[in-house]
């Protein structure tokens, strides 16, 4: 595979990071853009900040965890949370970066994303422990701030909230995607047996589940699952003309060429706009790896306690099938129009079709593959994770090696 960028793309690169890293490498690697900052997520312990513009290094915070860093959430301007395999979470203030804010505790195992609804000032956190913690930082201090278990789950991988915060996406290595409807971030929620979630497609309410209770059965149809749902509602929480707060959906999502094969969602991302989700998932045995395009499918609920089927594959690509083993983010440009996704040594850019429409103007009857708008090999080593500026025309990936390079167009 050529590792290069062609004089005649529209992007170019500048490398920001040479050996600034050291041996470091970008395992699992985030990079978050804030107004003028850029934020890196190192394996060293290290998180590492830019001026974007001028291609400038700021700041380099050297322990910022006592294991790799996974993910960085900016809350607002100047408040940012970063996690770790060390089992925490910490705050940090743009403007008095010599400390933290504050160190979070409460997962037991790796901690690998990071969201934040603005509505409720809810900070939301996922690991490899299965957990799903809030914190509420409208109440935080130097000893943290208070936190709850929101939701559990076996084989967790990435978890998300949709833009507006009414649906929150889980997606698992065993190869399912959990969906919360019409999301309440604080209730509690626990699964007492994941055995219930393994049907195809199941729905049901966990409004009247407490942390103490029990799930049993293995419901195999859509049917059971309604039945089993009937049995855990109250009748306060069937609400009228819609599913309950928090009602679970459980479905494995189409994989082209995949059907009768094991998949590992590895990477999950939501369109800006709130109207798909951007997957990537991998075989069981690491031999193919596909990125798919889900569009959300609004509308009443078959039954009050049973949401419809709510994801429909529309566009789809295989990926190159470099880096066994390791996880790449791929991520949505700002207006939802490109995919950018880690390709071997480079990236790729990807679109709905040749125009480069807006999803909901382009839907195929049938789902069709993403159209390939440019590849850009600028790394020399396999790029794991890639993200766009909100603010700025401008893409930042980062390789395993340790490098990150910031692409901006050429006018």
């Amino acid at each position: 595979m050529k590792r290069h960028t062609s004089t005649t793309d529209p992007y170019f690169a500048v490398p920001l990071i040479k050996s600034e890293l050291r041996s470091s490498m970008m395992l699992y690697a985030e990079t978050a853009v804030a107004q003028s900052v850029l934020t890196v997520a190192c394996e060293q312990t290290e998180v590492l900040l830019f001026d974007p513009i001028s291609s400038t290094h700021i700041k380099t915070l050297v322990e910022a965890h006592e294991d790799c860093v996974n993910n960085i959430r900016f809350l607002d301007n100047r408040l940012f949370a970063t996690c770790s395999d060390d089992t925490t979470i910490a705050l940090w203030d743009l403007r008095k970066l010599n400390s933290k804010v504050c160190t979070l505790h409460g997962h037991t195992s790796w901690v690998k994303n990071i969201e934040y609804d603005t509505n409720t000032r809810l900070l939301v956190t996922s690991g490899f422990d299965g957990n799903v913690i809030t914190w509420d930082t409208n109440r935080f201090t130097e000893d943290g701030c208070p936190h709850k278990k929101f939701f559990h789950t076996r084989y967790l991988m990435r978890m998300r909230l949709t833009p507006d915060c009414s649906k929150m996406l889980i997606s698992t290595s065993s190869g399912y995607l959990l969906i919360l409807h019409n999301l309440d971030l604080t209730q509690s929620l626990e699964v007492g047996s994941y055995r219930i979630l393994r049907a195809r497609r199941t729905a049901l309410s966990l409004d009247n589940v407490t942390s103490g209770s029990r799930v049993s059965g293995s419901p195999r149809n859509s049917s059971d699952s309604s039945q089993a749902s009937n049995k855990l509602l109250s009748p306060s929480s069937q609400r009228e003309g819609g599913s309950p707060r928090n009602s679970l959906e459980v479905l494995t999502p189409e994989i082209p060429g995949e059907r009768d094969r094991g998949n590992c969602i590895t990477s999950l991302q939501l369109h800006p706009k709130g109207w798909a989700t951007l997957i990537r998932c991998s075989s069981n045995t690491d031999d193919q790896e596909w990125t798919c395009v889900y569009e959300f499918q609004e509308g009443t609920p078959v039954r009050a306690v049973s949401p419809r089927c709510s994801l429909k594959l529309t566009h789809y690509i295989e990926e190159a099938n470099v880096g066994r083993g390791y996880i790449k983010e791929l991520c949505f440009s700002p207006d939802g129009r490109l995919i950018c996704s880690p390709y071997g040594y480079g990236i790729r850019l990807m679109a709905f079709d040749e125009q480069c429409s807006e999803l909901v103007d382009c839907l195929p009857k049938e789902s069709s593959c993403l159209k390939e708008i440019r590849s850009i090999y600028s790394h020399s080593d396999v790029v794991l994770t890639t993200k766009f500026s909100p603010t700025h025309c401008q893409l930042a990936s980062g390789c395993l090696s340790g490098r990150v390079s910031l692409y901006q167009p050429k006018f």
